[in-house]
């Protein structure tokens, strides 16, 4: 159903004409003597003989509470997911529909069938929205229903074999209704995060890509410790080597002349400095 602009606008004037409970907000005193009724008879025959939009926008803003009494006995016992507001929406396109179709002349209360018309709107727009055959609706329904009578007759749960039974089917047939049913489960992302915590959100799901994982931090920082110690560990000279090697990235080449020492020296120091280090953080690792 492609939304019109000017009946979504029209839609949200009337949820503000009404409370959260569907409620007609309060209204400015009327003067003396007026009449409510005398006056949407006369918008009525105002309407009928000549049908134009702001006519039309008026009865729709006086009917309004109508949409919002059928949203929300529809909207009760559907998933969370479904939004009453939604339902609001799909229901003003039926009060319009009704309001182009109704015929004062016949002499029928507008309410009535007003709110047939609103409420073949909603669930024509939530079918429209549904994945799920109506077959398979129609068959999980009939599987609840006789859970219950079973649960009623034999005073605990069924098995799969009981309730196989009682539907006529097989067990197999069965099984295979459990995964078609099992598609109709709809639950908010929002709701499953949140379960069992006092407040939860989606982006709390979300991973940092950026964020330093702690566990590593902490085993870095304790290879870093254990290193500092073996290092500190070191004969002076080895010490030095390592430090420049590793820390200030010098070359061999360029540690012999710090040290005043051949290249070679300088590469068996670095030899003999890690072997050292290697059998240091071994036994640390080992005690």
């Amino acid at each position: 159903m492609t939304a019109d602009p000017h009946l979504t606008e029209v839609a949200g004037r009337a949820e503000t004409r009404s409370d959260g409970d569907g409620a007609v907000a309060a209204k400015p005193e009327r003067p003396a003597g007026y009449d409510v009724d005398a006056s949407i008879q006369l918008l009525w025959k105002q309407f009928t003989d000549s049908p134009q939009q702001p006519l039309r926008d008026r009865l729709v803003l006086h009917y309004a509470p109508l949409v919002k009494y059928v949203a929300g006995r529809v909207g009760t016992g559907l998933p969370t997911h479904v939004d009453v507001g939604d339902l609001v929406q799909s229901g003003i396109f039926g009060l319009v529909d009704a309001i182009e179709k109704f015929e004062p002349a016949r002499g029928l209360r507008f309410e009535t069938y007003a709110m047939q018309r609103i409420r073949g709107a909603i669930l024509d727009d939530l079918r429209s929205q549904d994945w799920v055959p109506r077959v398979v609706r129609s068959r999980a329904r009939e599987a609840e229903r006789a859970l219950e009578r079973l649960g009623a007759r034999l005073h605990r749960t069924p098995t799969d074999a009981e309730l196989a039974a009682e539907l006529d089917i097989t067990l197999d047939e069965l099984r295979d209704l459990y995964g078609q049913v099992k598609l109709t489960n709809v639950a908010a992302l929002e709701d499953l995060v949140a379960a069992g915590k006092d407040s939860g959100s989606l982006v709390d799901t979300l991973p940092d890509d950026d964020a330093v994982d702690p566990v590593a931090a902490l085993v870095d920082q304790d290879n870093r410790r254990q290193l500092a110690e073996a290092i500190a560990q070191l004969a002076e000279r080895d010490r030095v080597v390592v430090s420049l090697y590793y820390f200030e990235s010098l070359t061999l080449a360029e540690i012999g002349k710090v040290l005043g020492v051949t290249e070679s020296r300088v590469s068996q120091l670095h030899t003999r400095a890690v072997m050292r280090l290697r059998a240091k953080l071994v036994e640390q690792a080992g005690s």
